[in-house]
């Protein structure tokens, strides 16, 4: 099951895939954790996994509190 996704997400804007793609692998850089290149998260920590999930959970909320502001001003 490399590669493949058993998310029962699904993205209301299905084009963001790839961008949240590149902000995990940027968020795991900076937490310096790595991802396996074949796709499998089987040998990863759980605690590295959440790790990546809530800092870009974060981001993520940074961004759209980011846009609001300007929204308003």
């Amino acid at each position: 099951m490399a590669g493949q996704s058993r998310s029962s997400n699904t993205l209301v804007v299905a084009q963001a895939t790839q961008a949240l793609d590149q902000l995990k692998y940027e968020v795991a850089q900076e937490l310096g954790i790595a991802i396996p290149q074949d796709g499998y998260y089987g040998n990863m920590a759980t605690r590295d996994t959440g790790a990546i999930g809530g800092h870009i959970t974060r981001k993520l909320v940074q961004i759209a509190e980011q846009q609001l502001a300007g929204q308003f001003k």
